[in-house]
This record gives C-alpha cells, sequence and structure tokens, in this order.
C-alpha cells in the first residue's frame, strides 16, 4: 500500500471539515492494495479526566477537531455551509442529515472529549464488539495529533447536547497505528480507546456493540455516522450520511463518500450491509479527511492489516 506523509498539510479546524461533492459511483470494483505487515501499534495510557470535569458546558463548548488535507502547498480552511435540510433516512443517498431511524447505532455512536495541548476538544467515535467488551473504535487523530497523545479522554455514547444518557466512559488506554503515530500518514488514521467499566458493567453490556470488517474491498454502499459540531452543525444530534462509495483516486488509499459531515464527526464510524431497520451493519472505516477543493465529500481509511492490529491489541488490553 502506498503511504503519503501529510504533516504539512494537516490543521486544526475549529471551523469546519471540509469534505466533498461529487456523487459516489459503484463502479467495477479497484483493486484492492496488497495489506502490509501489521506493525505494532503505538499505545498511551491517558490521564484520566477528574470526576465532573466534563460537564455539559464544557462538553458543548469543546473544540472539533479534525483534519483538512489539499494539494502540497495549498492549504486554506474552508467556508461553512449554509441551511440544512432534514432529510428522512430512509433516502439513499443522503449527503447529511440528523439520523431518525433509531436502532442500536443510536447508542453505539457517541462523542468523543478530550485535552489537546492544553484546549478541549472533540471527535465522534463508536462501541464495537471486544473481548473485553470495552473498545471504542475512532480516528488516530482523536487519540494522538501533532505529537501529543490526547488526556483526559471520554467517550460518551448516545451524546444529546449536553446530555450523556449512558454515561461517560473514561479511557484507560489508547492506541493507534505505528504509521499515524510515526508520522501522521493519513492512510492509517484510525484509532481506538480501552474504556473502564462503569457501575460494574462494561461499555458493550450498557450500548451494545458494532461488527467490524476488515480487508473488505472496495465500491460498497456505506453509512457514516458522527457527531459534526462545526457550521452548520453544532454537536448536539448524531448525523448521518449514506451512499455508494469509491476508493480516492487522488492522494491517498482511503474509502470516499459523498458528505458533508464537518469539523467533530472524526472518528465516526462508516458501515457497509448496514441496516436501517436495526441500525446495525459492520463497521469498515472512520470519518478521517477532506480535500479543500472538493467540497462535500468525505474520506475514511481501510481496515486492512494496520487496523486490525490497533483493534486486536486493543480488545485484549
Amino acid at each position: 500500500m502506498r503511504r503519503h506523509r501529510t504533516s504539512a498539510g494537516i490543521v486544526l479546524a475549529a471551523a469546519t471539515l471540509f469534505a466533498g461533492a461529487l456523487s459516489a459511483t459503484s463502479a467495477t470494483a479497484a483493486p484492492v492494495p496488497s495489506p502490509p505487515t501489521a506493525s505494532t501499534p503505538a499505545s498511551f495510557a491517558p490521564k484520566q479526566a477528574p470526576t465532573g470535569f466534563w460537564t455539559a458546558e464544557r462538553m458543548r463548548s469543546a473544540t472539533p477537531l479534525d483534519l483538512i488535507r489539499a494539494v502540497p502547498g495549498s492549504l486554506k480552511a474552508p467556508k461553512p455551509g449554509g441551511e440544512k435540510t432534514v432529510i428522512a433516512p430512509t433516502a439513499f443517498p443522503e449527503p447529511g442529515g440528523p439520523w431518525t431511524g433509531g436502532g442500536v447505532v443510536v447508542k453505539t455512536s457517541g462523542r468523543v472529549f478530550f485535552t489537546f495541548q492544553g484546549r478541549t476538544a472533540s471527535c465522534s467515535g463508536n462501541s464495537v464488539t471486544s473481548q473485553n467488551g470495552s473498545t471504542v473504535i475512532t480516528a488516530g487523530h482523536c487519540v494522538k495529533y501533532q505529537g501529543s497523545w490526547h488526556t483526559n479522554w471520554v467517550f460518551v455514547p448516545a451524546y444529546d447536547n449536553g446530555q450523556a444518557p449512558y454515561g461517560q466512559w473514561s479511557a484507560t488506554k489508547t492506541l493507534t497505528t505505528d504509521a499515524w503515530a510515526a508520522s501522521e500518514d493519513i492512510n492509517y488514521d484510525v484509532g481506538a480507546a480501552v474504556v473502564a467499566p462503569l457501575n460494574g458493567r462494561t461499555l458493550a453490556q450498557t450500548v451494545g456493540a458494532q461488527g467490524l470488517q476488515f480487508n473488505g474491498g472496495y465500491n460498497k454502499a456505506m453509512y457514516a455516522f458522527g457527531f459534526p459540531a462545526a457550521d452548520p452543525y453544532d454537536g448536539s444530534k448524531l448525523i448521518h450520511c449514506s451512499g455508494n462509495s469509491s476508493k480516492d483516486f487522488l492522494f491517498s488509499q482511503d474509502h470516499s463518500l459523498g458528505c458533508d459531515m464537518t469539523g467533530g464527526s472524526s472518528g465516526g464510524p462508516w458501515f457497509t450491509s448496514f441496516s436501517e431497520a436495526t441500525g446495525t451493519g459492520l463497521q469498515v472505516s472512520v470519518n478521517s479527511f477532506g480535500y479543500t477543493f472538493w467540497p462535500n465529500r468525505m474520506f475514511g481509511p481501510y481496515f486492512g492489516n494496520e487496523a486490525k492490529a490497533v483493534y486486536d491489541k486493543a480488545q485484549v488490553s
């Protein structure tokens, strides 16, 4: 798999993550990259937030953390979008709208909060099936960014406008791919967290968990979820996109999907074989980045051997 280092082409976007605009296609199957031999995932034991640290107001005001990628030498913040149109979840494709379909995804998806270089910030994440029942999958930059591991890291499943109906789950360990930890290689922007039990129960026992798929190929019908918190969104609701995904033909080996989610949605799950009736599917990627010159299109890393190594290590930690 070709790697494209992007440390000079990534910025913290307090305004928005710029995703993209051509309609996705279900073209003939693109070649799948040969999976590399997975190296040992990088991991960290974050400082846990003091009791009461993540108040409703602190969660609402956390800066959405996301990535912007541009053609080398051309990096700029995008302009925020306009008014949102609410569309029922049965619309396919869906460029971005509140999820009103219910099901398991409402509880397994959540917001992620942490301290990054002295600031409170937010991403998204998802509870996944695991041996320990305590594993959250998110983006690599949602656990480590610009050389710093995040602290005070919590997962809030089913987040609802400052409320945590199933509690705040503190990370005892966060992990990412070696390629992301070493050089912030956008192809491997995958992270995980192991969260401590709450009230004597694991995360999976409390909210459920979604299955995963690795090395599953490209060009599939996808549903993406997240809690975007930058204009025109405010982080208060679970937002989704859906459509036929394709493979990025520019600078990465990522999946590509028409989607207008903004900053704070990073780390939210992408599902294939997703059922709107039950809200369940197989997670195959996470919201990761967008090109500044290609609005309303989101990109997510291919879950290959390196992503699987992160998951394998997390689920037994």
